[in-house]
């Protein structure tokens, strides 16, 4: 299929799917979001480096896995998605002791495959609702976990379409934050992980799962922990704290079962959750005293 962001005969070499003016709700976990100029589906990681050179310079880049942690407003953005949910799928042991995972790999699946190999240290990511690639971006961890003090090397793509594989030592990284380029990103990681015991690892995942299903509103759409945790205390108390539990404007509202989550109740506008996130920003800084900051990334335009 033919899009003018392409010279007519760039797409001739391309595997994946590019399609044009696409609506971007589809892609994300909120079920909000305007259109791309084209979202591009990759067959591979080599079809992915084909288009990052096929690609016009000035055209900017957003990554989409499981679209959670992200909020795209309804006028949508300028440039191009790059889908790799359900795309950049590989998984792979190397050795004894460390297993490879594309970026487009769910947490949940990583983790179980490591825990079936009697591998150690990835339980606590079946509790992130997202990629591989999204775990790196952000350093993402529940439970007590992070994905970072796991990664040996990663393999990274710019701009120009060239691949390469970097040691976890090039990076920076913190609470829910990786130092990077801005033209480069994640498409594998390799983990190095220890001898476990099967059956505890998967017993383990089983009850995270249990205690997320109880305690988060997975039944509904939403886009993850909203807020980050400020030091030494949690956002969902500060929230409950200053009544805001149910509070909503449209159709987006505080989970009554969690308070760090915004639900979609049907038929939200990505501008209900974004008025809803600042309403909640405000209140509780005028009753706590405290400034939240979303750990959800806000992009696109308004409408």
């Amino acid at each position: 299929m033919q899009t003018d962001i392409f010279p007519d005969h760039a797409l001739e070499k391309l595997r994946g799917d590019v399609l044009p003016s696409e609506m971007l709700a589809a892609y994300t976990s909120w079920r909000v979001g305007g259109p791309a100029a084209c979202v591009y589906i990759p067959a591979d990681i080599d079809d992915v480096s084909e288009f990052m050179r096929t690609l016009p310079a000035e055209i900017p880049v957003l990554w989409l896995g499981l679209g959670s942690n992200t909020l795209i407003r309804d006028g949508g953005i300028d440039g191009v998605a790059i889908v790799t949910q359900g795309a950049l799928n590989a998984i792979s042991q190397l050795d004894a002791l460390t297993v490879r995972a594309e970026a487009g790999v769910a947490c949940a699946q990583i983790s179980r495959y490591t825990a079936r190999l009697g591998l150690t240290g990835l339980e606590f990511l079946a509790g992130i609702p997202g990629t591989v690639g999204g775990a790196l971006a952000m350093n993402a961890g529940c439970y007590g976990g992070e994905t970072w003090p796991r990664v040996h090397q990663v393999e990274t793509i710019n701009r120009a379409g060239i691949i390469k594989t970097r040691p976890a030592s090039d990076f920076q990284f913190g609470y829910r934050h990786v130092k990077r380029a801005e033209d480069e990103w994640f498409v594998a990681a390799h983990f190095k992980l220890e001898p476990g015991d099967k059956s505890q690892s998967l017993e383990k995942i089983r009850i995270m799962l249990e205690k997320r299903n109880l305690a988060q509103p997975t039944s509904w759409p939403n886009g993850g922990s909203v807020f980050r945790n400020p030091p030494g205390d949690y956002a969902a108390r500060l929230i409950e704290q200053s009544g805001l539990k149910g509070k909503s404007i449209g159709n987006a509202r505080v989970s009554q079962k969690h308070a760090n989550f915004i639900i979609n109740e049907g038929e939200a506008t990505a501008a209900d959750i974004e008025k809803l996130i600042w309403h909640v920003i405000e209140i509780v800084e005028k009753q706590q005293g405290i400034r939240l900051n979303p750990e959800v990334c806000i992009i696109g335009k308004t409408s």
